[in-house]
């Protein structure tokens, strides 16, 4: 039996050195990014039966290397105001790329660009997702890397649609006129000024108007669209009814950009944009929908995984769309290092998709997930382990102590 006190004691100590081990590893990761704490798990070894009666008097051979399991609860989350940092609140993982092309899993959303424009973890792997091209960004294709745009400019976009929001004063004399313009774009995204002109004539309710953009903006000279509107006793438009907008047709740029087509916007959906009320005159609101080419000011990203740009002419745009998986069993993963994960033979197919659908988690933009280490529970460990050390390095003691007393009982 003293070797067997001697080997039991032994697997201890070697056991709860692990233990030890693994705890040292939490506490060194208390602010590593998305790092998840393991969690030691010890079992015994078969045991063995004394005496003639099997099972009556039963002694163990010890205790075995004990298993690791990390842990994937929800990390804190904190803001940082990064612009390309993410959280993920809930399940799933972030889907990454190594340098040998091996896909890994990491909850560390501290990411940058690298030289190339493509968005990277803080250690180099590549960020899968989805990348727009075409002006188009299809999340049903195949992930592959992210490029971010880097100093790139927006083309122009031709103004296709105006409106103006406005009162024309009923108490106004017949003759009176009123003016507002809208600044409006070419293909080219040279601007242009287009003037809309309301007169009240000598009939109730009724004014003129012309639309149309400065005569030496085209060769020929170019021609604005007029026509009348009509309003009820209640001051509201009812000529032209809703769905009859006026067209207006730009021909003739001096600038060489494309013929263009304007459709003035005269209701919001049922709603009339243009009232005669016993009012000033005045414009309260104006849109069109073109705009001059624009210079990359900072790309972002924002909640729900989206890379937006922000160009110099105010627009925002989605150019990418970072990936999510979701695995049934992430405690069967296995820590590669740099935060990240890759699968083992037990775990389940990981699903790939957008944040906040089938069961993934959703992104919080400006943020990361803190270190799920609990600095108390690991010094708490830290001590029993201790404990449960010395105690077995005790019984290394006295099974050597009872072991030189055998023999010297024997020689005596």
């Amino acid at each position: 039996m003293g070797l067997t006190s001697f080997s039991t004691a032994l697997s201890a100590l070697a056991a709860n050195t692990t233990a030890i081990a693994v705890t040292g590893n939490n506490l060194a990761n208390l602010n590593t990014v998305g790092f998840k704490a393991s969690e030691v798990s010890f079992h015994d070894l078969v045991t063995q039966s004394i005496g003639a009666d099997l099972g009556v008097t039963q002694v163990g051979f010890g205790v075995g290397t004990p298993t690791t399991m990390a842990q994937f609860t929800q990390g804190a989350i904190q803001s940082t105001g990064s612009a390309l940092d993410a959280a993920i609140q809930g399940d799933g993982f972030f889907v990454v790329q190594n340098s040998q092309g091996d896909t890994e899993y990491t909850r560390a959303g501290n990411f940058q660009t690298d030289a190339n424009g493509n968005l990277t973890t803080a250690t180099g792997e590549e960020v899968m997702g989805w990348t727009i091209t075409n002006g188009v960004l299809n999340t049903n294709a195949p992930v592959g890397p992210i490029t971010v745009p880097v100093g790139s400019l927006a083309p122009p976009q031709a103004t296709q649609n105006t409106s103006v929001d406005l009162n024309l004063d009923s108490s106004d004399t017949s003759g009176t006129s009123f003016s507002t313009s809208v600044q409006i774009y070419d293909s080219e995204g040279n601007a242009h000024t287009l003037t809309y002109t309301f007169t009240l004539t000598n009939t109730p309710n009724q004014w003129t108007y012309s639309v149309g953009i400065p005569s030496s903006d085209t060769t020929p000279p170019g021609t604005p669209i007029t026509g009348t509107l009509t309003f009820g006793s209640d001051g509201q438009l009812i000529s032209p009814a809703a769905g009859n907008n006026p067209v207006l047709n730009i021909t003739g740029l001096n600038t060489g950009a494309a013929n263009m087509n304007i459709t003035w916007n005269l209701y919001n959906g049922a709603t009339p944009r243009i009232t005669q009320y016993a009012q000033t005159s005045a414009t309260s609101a104006e849109s069109q929908d073109g705009s001059p080419a624009a210079n990359l000011d900072s790309v972002g990203l924002g909640n729900g995984g989206q890379i937006l740009a922000s160009y110099s002419n105010g627009q925002q745009v989605v150019v990418g769309q970072v990936a999510m998986a979701t695995i049934r069993n992430p405690e069967s993963l296995v820590a590669v290092g740099n935060n990240s994960y890759q699968t083992s033979a037990a775990t389940a197919l990981p699903a790939l998709g957008l944040p906040g659908t089938g069961g993934r988690g959703t992104v919080q933009g400006g943020a990361i997930e803190a270190s799920t280490v609990d600095m108390a529970t690991e010094f708490t460990n830290l001590i029993v382990y201790q404990r449960a050390y010395e105690a077995n390095a005790h019984v290394v003691t006295v099974a050597d102590q009872l072991s030189q007393d055998t023999i010297n009982l024997i020689q005596g």
